[in-house]
């Protein structure tokens, strides 16, 4: 009895280890179109997310899978844990192509879901103005629509909701981030005509700028039930 023990807790070992060293090797910066990104791939991933960090949106990737920049980023901080949930990840950078973005990602393992928050989720819509047609989009902490308190916003990139994907909106009830109001979430999903849906969440730390990754706004502290949430939808 005490030898199988000691065969299945070494199994296990083994299982962890290999698992932990996948994930951690796997990190390696690919270019798209002339702009660096960074993939993260385990083996036999089961579906796609690319990650569109706000801010800038430019993370700096080094030559081997490092970023270098927007490093607490809601989105940056947690790649590895989308990865660790069987995803094959892309985060990109600001001026990389979204179209491109997702055929690269295509050509590993589709469903390809894209991530955006903040002022990613701009940039997530006008990639999508130009034609980049993902599987699925999710939004968090969204410029969504004008009552979202910005006149740049995920509606008036698009127009019209005819080119909107099966979409998540994923927003912090108490977000005080002058232009992703949680008043502004309700007229996106009525405007989206049945492509998007909505989950609220709460709590977490709210420090420093309303508008920063430590904030509601960035949901910090509840990044594990963001990435549970995003990793769901695709």
């Amino acid at each position: 009895m005490k030898r199988h023990h000691g065969i299945g807790y070494l199994g296990a070992v083994a299982i962890v280890f290999g698992l932990f060293c996948g994930s951690a090797l796997a990190d390696e910066t690919v270019s798209i179109g002339g702009s660096r990104a960074v993939l993260i791939k385990p083996n036999a991933p089961r579906a796609s997310v690319i990650l569109m960090p706000g801010g800038s949106g430019a993370i700096a990737a080094g030559d081997h899978g490092d970023i270098h920049a927007l490093n607490f980023n809601q989105l940056v901080r947690t790649r590895n844990a989308y990865a660790a949930r069987g995803l094959a990840v892309l985060v990109v950078d600001a001026n990389t192509s979204l179209d491109g973005a997702v055929q690269y990602m295509a050509a590993i393992k589709r469903p390809v879901t894209v991530i955006g928050t903040s002022r990613g989720t701009l940039r997530a819509a006008e990639g999508i103005a130009r034609g980049a047609r993902p599987d699925a989009l999710v939004l968090t902490s969204g410029f969504l629509s004008a009552e979202s308190g910005s006149g740049q916003n995920v509606m008036s990139i698009l127009g019209s909701p005819a080119s909107l994907p099966r979409t998540l909106v994923i927003h912090h009830r108490q977000d005080s981030c002058r232009s992703t109001l949680p008043a502004g979430v309700e007229p996106f999903i009525k405007w989206s005509a049945g492509r998007a849906r909505v989950t609220w969440v709460s709590g977490g730390v709210n420090q420093g700028d309303p508008c920063e990754a430590g904030a509601y706004h960035g949901f910090n502290g509840l990044d594990g039930q963001i990435v549970g949430i995003a990793a769901g939808f695709h």
